[in-house]
């Protein structure tokens, strides 16, 4: 929860929010929030509050998923959604470029180059945390990613101060979480105690300042921070699972013939879900479409996964033929040798590679199994 902030902090109601809404809709933003659909709580685009999963929660465990009844109006009162913003900033497929004959020689064209102005409703602290991982890795080149880079830019920020943690989150043990560490436009608290139900909004960016500025707002009092920070704190307490981190990189490291790994490939499908569910793995793969005719062809930027057989494909064969070599490359790269090349852990302790692992393995359990030797592990 930001405390620095120069803009003032206000206070909402539920109008108040779809207020917001409306004016981000009318500033020619594209809203995308968390909705129910297919079962699940998962980010699309949405229309305003009512779209919003109000009253709805889930319970969330290795390889399980299930929407309940909170039995209160609450508008985010649930954990992770099922997906991450990392669908519309990354997505899984995009068109880079057509090349067509033309008169005896050959014309490229760009791919679709068009962004739209997006604006991201209730981002959690974790997801907020891997939008800046992703920034590392597609903006910090040279050159930077021109889509990603594009996309990123146009994008408004809203995000939330967790005030629900699910059976598989551990965003405190990764330093994300729950509260909104990040940049960001505005970010939002819910606050539901002693029958009240309203919204602490906190101005993270002159941006955000600009359109809080035409809320039907009342000025933040320090018992409203209080009981927003209340929040927070309860939420922290909520983790369902815990993740030592100190000296992890050495750790994992020193750990690539424990022979766990061969125990979690006993267990692992290779189905890739993990990396799927990931808001911060970025693997890709450039893929050519050539027309019946041959006389176009289209390049596309599509997700790869480090799970494929062909992922580490050169010539001669797969340099990981083996599910325990492509597990052991997904998780050390993860939470080890991704500080080396971007400085920051890939994971920020969502629990959706938790969730969404049909089998359930579980990457605290993995990590600390690990991090034992190998007699006490066995």
């Amino acid at each position: 929860m930001s405390t620095t902030s120069v803009h003032p902090d206000l206070i909402i109601d539920l109008d108040g929010l779809d207020h917001l809404l409306r004016l981000l809709a009318d500033d020619g933003y594209e809203l995308v929030g968390p909705t129910v659909r297919d079962g699940a709580i998962s980010h699309d685009t949405i229309e305003g509050l009512s779209d919003l999963p109000t009253g709805v929660g889930e319970e969330q465990a290795p390889g399980r998923y299930r929407l309940v009844e909170r039995g209160d109006d609450a508008v985010f009162g649930f954990a992770s959604p099922s997906d991450s913003f990392k669908h519309r900033l990354f997505p899984p497929k995009a068109h880079l470029l057509r090349i067509r004959r033309s008169d005896g020689s050959f014309v490229v064209e760009d791919g679709d180059r068009s962004v739209p102005r997006q604006a991201f409703i209730g981002v959690r602290s974790c997801d907020l945390a891997a939008i800046e991982v992703q920034d590392r890795v597609f903006m910090a080149n040279d050159p930077p990613d021109p889509g990603y880079t594009a996309r990123r830019e146009a994008a408004f920020v809203v995000a939330l101060n967790c005030g629900q943690a699910g059976g598989t989150c551990f965003c405190v043990s990764m330093g994300t979480g729950p509260d909104v560490r990040h940049p960001h436009d505005l970010a939002l608290t819910e606050l539901l105690e002693d029958g009240r139900h309203e919204f602490l909004v906190e101005p993270g960016s002159p941006e955000g300042a600009e359109v809080a500025a035409r809320l039907p707002a009342r000025p933040a009092t320090d018992e409203d921070r209080g009981a927003a920070r209340d929040v927070v704190e309860t939420t922290a307490g909520q983790m369902g699972r815990v993740m030592e981190t100190d000296g992890i990189k050495e750790a994992l490291y020193a750990a690539q013939e424990h022979p766990r790994w061969d125990d979690v490939a006993e267990r692992c499908l290779s189905c890739t879900n993990c990396t799927l569910a990931c808001p911060t793995c970025f693997c890709g793969t450039l893929t050519d479409e050539t027309s019946l005719d041959g006389d176009t062809v289209d390049r596309w930027k599509r997700w790869e996964s480090c799970f494929t057989l062909d992922h580490s494909y050169i010539h001669g064969g797969a340099v990981r033929s083996s599910t325990r070599t492509r597990y052991r490359q997904w998780l050390t790269h993860k939470v080890a040798s991704w500080i080396d090349q971007y400085g920051t852990s890939g994971c920020v302790g969502c629990g959706r590679c938790i969730t969404w692992c049909p089998v359930g393995i579980d990457i605290t359990e993995e990590v600390a199994a690990l991090r034992r030797p190998p007699e006490v592990t066995a």
